[in-house]
C-alpha cells in the first residue's frame, strides 16, 4: 500500500513539475498540458526503471554506479582537453561532448555492473590479508551438491577458494525437490541441505551468482559456458560433463576420482578377509565387497556363499567407474605369490 502511494506521488509530482516548467517558459496553458504530460511519461519510465534495478543484485547496483561516475569523469576529461578545445565550445562540439558522455558512461555502467556481480565482502579481507582476489573459482555441478561429499571435503580444508553457485544449477535444485517423483523429491532437498551447511561453515566462501546465458538450453553446456566466462574449475562426479569440460579446455575435479585415489593400495599377494555375497559372472566364482564398495572377485569362491573367508590378491583394475581386485583362495594360492609379502 505504502509503496502504490509513492508511485502515485511521483507521477503526479512529475506531471505537475512538467505542467509549470512549461507554462513558465511559454506563457500558455496548451503548451503546460504538453508539458505535464511529458512529465507522466518521465515517470512511468523511472517506475520501469525501478523494476528492472531491484531484480539486480546489490553488488551489481553499486559497481554500475561506481562504474557510471568513472565513465562520465573519463568522458568529460577527454571532451574538455580534445573536444571542447578544438571546436571552441561550437554546436558540433556540444553534440560530440553529450555523445562522448553517453557512450563512455554507458560503457562504465555495463562493466561496473557485471564485475560488480563477481565482487563480494571477503574480498576486502583477503586483501586487507594480501591475499590474490577470486583466488581458484570453482563452479558447483548439480550432481555434485546432491552427492553431499563436497560438503565433507571442504570442511577438513583440503579444497579452498571461492565456490560458485549458478542461479541456474539453483533452479534445476529446486526443481528436482519440487518433483511429484519422491526419490527425486528426496535428492533435490538433499542437495538444498548440503548447499545450506556449506554456507553456514565459517571458513567457507559460497556465492550464488545471477550469470545466466537464455540462448543455451543445456545446464551443464551454461557450466562449460560460466567455466570460461570467470576462468574458473568445475567440481563435479558426472562423466559426460567432466569430458567435455575436459575437452574445451577447463579444469575438472571429480569427486569420484578422488575418492577411489583414496581407496587403500592393493598389492598382488596381499591376504584379506572377505564375506562371500553373491555368484561372480564366470563358473564358480563369488563376489564380495570391501566397506569403501570396492568390488572383490574370487575363483572358486561360490561354494562359500554368505560366509568369511581368507584370500589372495593375485591382480588389481583400475577402471573409470572404480577398482575391482580379482583374488582366489588362499589354500590355492601359489605359495611364491604369498610369500612375496611375508605371508
Amino acid at each position: 500500500m505504502g509503496t502504490t502511494v509513492l508511485r502515485i506521488f511521483l507521477i503526479l509530482s512529475c506531471s505537475a513539475v512538467g505542467y509549470y516548467a512549461a507554462y513558465e517558459l511559454l506563457n500558455s496553458v496548451y503548451p503546460a498540458l504538453s508539458g505535464a504530460i511529458i512529465g507522466s511519461i518521465i515517470s512511468a519510465i523511472i517506475l520501469i526503471l525501478e523494476q528492472r534495478i531491484v531484480r539486480y543484485p546489490l553488488r551489481a547496483i553499486i559497481g554500475g554506479a561506481i562504474g557510471l561516475i568513472a565513465g562520465l569523469i573519463v568522458a568529460n576529461l577527454f571532451s574538455y582537453v580534445f573536444l571542447l578545445g578544438l571546436l571552441k565550445g561550437q554546436v558540433p562540439g556540444l553534440l560530440l561532448h553529450i555523445l562522448t558522455n553517453f557512450i563512455v558512461g554507458y560503457l562504465g555502467l555495463k562493466i561496473g555492473s557485471k564485475k560488480g556481480e563477481e565482487f563480494h565482502l571477503s574480498d576486502l579481507t583477503k586483501l586487507y590479508k594480501r591475499q590474490p582476489l577470486g583466488e581458484s573459482p570453482k563452479i558447483l555441478d548439480t550432481s555434485v551438491i546432491i552427492d553431499g561429499r563436497i560438503a565433507d571435503i571442504c570442511e577438513t580444508g583440503f579444497i579452498e577458494g571461492t565456490f560458485i553457485i549458478p542461479q541456474f544449477i539453483l533452479q534445476e535444485l529446486q526443481h528436482i525437490a519440487d518433483s511429484s517423483d519422491s526419490i527425486k523429491r528426496t535428492r533435490g532437498r538433499r542437495g538444498l541441505d548440503i548447499l545450506n551447511k556449506m554456507q553456514k561453515q565459517v571458513d567457507l566462501d559460497v556465492r550464488i551468482v545471477e550469470h545466466d546465458f537464455p540462448k543455451i538450453k543445456d545446464v551443464d553446456t551454461k557450466l562449460v559456458a560460466l567455466a570460461k566466462e570467470m576462468n574458473a574449475k568445475v567440481i563435479t562426479n558426472d562423466f559426460n560433463l567432466n569430458k567435455v569440460a575436459e575437452l574445451q579446455g577447463i579444469s575438472v575435479l571429480n569427486i569420484n576420482q578422488l575418492a577411489n585415489a583414496l581407496k587403500p593400495v592393493v598389492l598382488p599377494g596381499e591376504v584379506m578377509n572377505v564375506r562371500i555375497l553373491k555368484e561372480g559372472k564366470e563358473s564358480g566364482q563369488g563376489v564380495a565387497y570391501l566397506d569403501d564398495g570396492t568390488m572383490v572377485i574370487v575363483d572358486n569362491a561360490k561354494r562359500y556363499m554368505g560366509k568369511n573367508i581368507e584370500v589372495t590378491v593375485t591382480s588389481v583394475l583400475q577402471t573409470t567407474a572404480g577398482r575391482m581386485i580379482f583374488t582366489e583362495l588362499k589354500d590355492e594360492a601359489p605359495a611364491e605369490l604369498v610369500h612375496n609379502l611375508g605371508y
